[in-house]
């Protein structure tokens, strides 16, 4: 799943200090919210606000475009030409265009998972009206604009009079196109912007029979499916106790010493675990037996075993002899996720990983022990402050409206704002424990609210009947403003339109804080085919030999045919490599990918020139297979001293010397079965040793995870290249340049540039897999500037 927020500014780019921050550019956008109002899901009025409003600041400002969040289809839009009023005057005495009604309704169909599709729903509202955007951007005669939205300009569909709501009509809109600048509503400056989904959607996602999430859930339990993405959880319960060091390992350099202690028996814990740039991080609650958390971590807490992450396979290897690669496992997931039939017996597969279980306290438990609960991201566990929000538990009464009391005790914050003085009234306290109460807030981004649209005019009379009450709004002004009620629904229903839309009138919908929503699944690292399929570059640079050879690149467009036919075979177990081997931020996976993309002919073959399992007359006999074509010198297995030796042991197999049939069959799986073609070169990207310095050659590299190489980013260096089809331009990338050596030709690694084979080519498969998985992308251009756009690049659209 590849999704974004729906603006992306360059503040998102910088790299925080803290190596526990995962995601800058959610922290940078998390900023754009407004506090003062349209607060999720609680309007100023005490009404639902299912959306949320947000308005960006500094660098582009008011410049900087709306984006669609993910791939998706247009269900509806309305674009207008002019702003309308809400009723109040201008200074000049005549009616004040406050108000923008343009709106785009995006529907978005992606993949969570093996056979886990999910459907959701993207609504940008109080989009800029055409005369103001003109003044603001000016824009290209209808004639002269795109039919198609891109990420670089509105297409003509947005830039004119839609004369009231239109359906999509099959309009494709692709993340990061631009959809619109912000405009106002009621003379206030905001994008109005809510995430939702239908009933049966959320339905046969969040409650599928046998793989039901956690939420709503007050006591989740290990989930029996291999749903996993994101951070790890384990529930501890109550008597388990924490030792200082795990028995057996005094001398290992894998445990510092710890703490020791014990829950005692009403006590409950929390842990949070999960890896960012090498290290891993851990987070902690404790529940007293009260049912309400305590944090122990005010902000997240290091692991003292330094780079954690990137030496897991070493760890592995140590602590699981009998099979690193379920060992590698239990480390990286607590539990086995690989297999049915695990390798590794019951008393083998003890995982000791440091927790906090006090303050101040961390200690070492084994995770592997049944009574404790493993959950990820996958699963909502409402220790997270994932809550359902619907008929029986939630803060609104029957009028709609929002009571106190109630939020207090929904939010779990049963003070609230006790220090508020008496003579604040009901809606002045909830307008002040909603925008005001940092740990309410908090809690609010994490309900999931069963609610009708505020955009549905078939509710009003429901919606808003109190407000004509004597008691109410526009009872109190009736002799003022006798027809105040009137104007108000008149303009309430300028804006609304959800009739005009396939989902009608009087629906529920499930609705998520939005920006919770993306930052939450930007974990998931899952690819569907079709995102996998536009990995693969419209035209590609092959060029034969090393860059600096003096051969002519050869400019082609890859067969999509043969890439679609080998996905649909091994897609699955590529997505479980890379979950697996942490492959899962969009650098990573664009570094990993343009090797892979390269390695397999634009994924087309698994074995290398698409040979026979036997074929010896390739490059002297080196002969890959895979994913990463795992090779070994001369096409043979010598004396176990290579590649496919490693990855034998490494999933606990004990090969023969000389190799017989049996490990000859095991090598031929690399480049025929789904998993082991996958699962190898998730291995091999990760494992230590792919060179080494030696008494003979001292300066040679030490080539270890390949994803220590993938965390640093490069700029993106213009190149210039003669190919069949004239001079074009690639971009070099010496962060992406490391890790393809790091493939290709381990000994190289650190060079600037590395003398290897297929470096064209891997970069510019990097290239277009960063535009499809990053936010943002800088290039160089000819004169040094930083462009958005790579030069002779198409965008493949499926």
């Amino acid at each position: 799943m590849i999704i974004s927020p729906p603006f992306l500014p360059v503040e998102g780019l910088n790299t925080p200090t803290q190596k526990w921050k995962t995601d800058p550019m959610m922290d940078a956008v998390d900023g754009y919210e407004l506090l003062h109002s349209g607060v999720f899901p609680i309007a100023f009025d005490r009404r639902w606000h299912c959306g949320m409003h947000l308005v960006p600041y500094g660098g582009r400002g008011q410049t900087e475009p709306v984006r669609a969040i993910a791939d998706g289809e247009v269900v509806a839009y309305r674009v207008a030409k002019n702003a309308v009023g809400d009723g109040q005057k201008a200074a000049n005495g005549s009616e004040a265009l406050n108000s923008n009604i343009g709106f785009v309704l995006l529907k978005h169909v992606t993949d969570t998972g093996e056979d886990r599709t999910i459907t959701f729903y993207s609504l940008y509202m109080h989009l800029l009206d055409t005369v103001s955007l003109n003044e603001l951007a000016p824009q290209p005669l209808i004639t002269q604009a795109p039919p198609e939205t891109s990420p670089n300009a509105l297409p003509a569909w947005l830039l004119a009079d839609s004369a009231g709501v239109q359906a999509g009509g099959g309009k494709k809109v692709y993340r990061k196109d631009q959809l619109g600048y912000v405009g106002k509503y009621q003379g206030h400056r905001h994008l109005h912007f809510e995430i939702f989904m239908a009933e049966d959607d959320f339905s046969a996602w969040f409650e599928q029979e046998g793989r039901r999430t956690a939420l709503g859930q007050g006591h989740p339990r290990t989930p029996g499916s291999k749903d996993y993405w994101g951070h790890t959880y384990f529930v501890i319960p109550a008597g388990l106790a924490f030792v200082s060091m795990p028995p057996g390992n005094t001398e290992s350099p894998f445990f510092p010493r710890l703490d020791a202690g014990a829950l005692d028996h009403s006590r409950t814990l929390y842990v949070e675990a999960f890896f960012s740039r090498g290290e891993r991080f851990m987070r902690a609650w404790i529940d007293n037996g009260d049912g309400r958390l305590v944090s122990l971590t005010p902000e997240p807490i290091q692991d003292k075993c330094a780079e954690y992450e990137y030496k897991l396979y070493e760890r592995a290897t140590r602590l699981y002899e009998t099979c690193p690669s379920e060992g590698f496992e239990l480390l990286r997931f607590g539990r086995i996720l690989g297999t049915e039939n695990p390798l590794l017996a019951a008393d083998a597969r003890a995982t000791w990983v440091a927790v906090p279980f006090d303050h101040g306290k961390t200690g070492y438990i084994d995770v592997n022990h049944a009574s404790i609960q493993k959950l990820s991201d996958a699963d909502f566990p409402f220790f997270k402050d994932w809550q359902k929000i619907e008929d029986g538990n939630t803060p609104f009464d029957r009028d709609g409206l929002c009571g106190y009391d109630a939020l207090c005790e929904i939010t779990g914050i049963p003070d609230g704002l006790s220090y508020m003085p008496p003579a604040y009234s009901h809606d002045e306290r909830i307008s002040a424990f909603v925008q005001l109460h940092a740990d309410a807030r908090t809690r609010l981004r994490g309900f999931v609210c069963h609610a009708r649209s505020e955009w549905d005019a078939s509710i009003n009379e429901e919606r808003f009947r109190n407000l004509k009450e004597a008691d109410g709004f526009f009872g109190k002004r009736r002799e003022e403003d006798p027809h105040g009620y009137e104007n108000f629904i008149k303009f309430a229903k300028q804006c609304q339109f959800m009739e005009r839309t396939p989902f009608g009138e009087g629906k529920r919908f499930w609705f998520f804080h939005p920006l919770a929503f993306i930052r939450h699944f930007r974990k998931c690292g899952w690819l569907s085919e079709k995102e996998m399929l536009q990995l693969i570059p419209q035209f590609v640079i092959r060029k034969p030999g090393s860059h600096n050879s003096t051969h002519q690149g050869v400019w082609e467009s890859p067969n999509l045919a043969f890439a679609s036919a080998l996905l649909q075979r091994h897609r699955v177990h590529l997505n479980y490599a890379m979950r697996k081997f942490k492959i899962d931020s969009p650098v990573r996976q664009a570094c990993f990918m343009g090797n892979a993309t390269q390695e397999t002919g634009w994924f087309h073959y698994l074995t290398e020139g698409n040979r026979a399992d036997d074929a010896i007359d390739l490059h002297q006999g080196w002969f890959g297979r895979g994913f990463l074509q795992l090779t070994s010198p001369n096409g043979d297995m010598g004396q176990g001293n290579n590649n496919y030796y490693k990855y034998f042991r490494f999933l606990g197999r004990h090969p023969n010397l000389p190799p017989g049939p049996q490990e000859v069959h095991w090598r031929n799986e690399l480049g025929r079965d789904a998993f082991h073609a996958s699962h190898s070169a998730g291995a091999y990207w990760v494992w230590p040793g792919k060179s080494a310095p030696t008494t003979h050659n001292p300066s040679r590299p030490q080539v270890d995870s390949a994803n220590r190489y993938a965390d640093i980013s490069g700029s993106n260096e213009r190149k210039e290249i003669r190919t069949s089809a004239g001079l074009r331009v690639w971009y070099y990338n010496q962060s992406f340049a490391n890790c393809a050596a790091a493939v290709n030709f381990p000994g190289a690694t650190g060079k600037s540039p590395p003398a290897m084979n297929g470096l064209v080519d891997r970069s510019i498969s990097f290239i277009n897999a960063m535009l499809l998985l990053a936010d943002v992308v800088s290039f160089k251009g000819r004169s040094g500037e930083n462009n958005s756009w790579p030069e002779y690049f198409v965008k493949r659209k499926i």
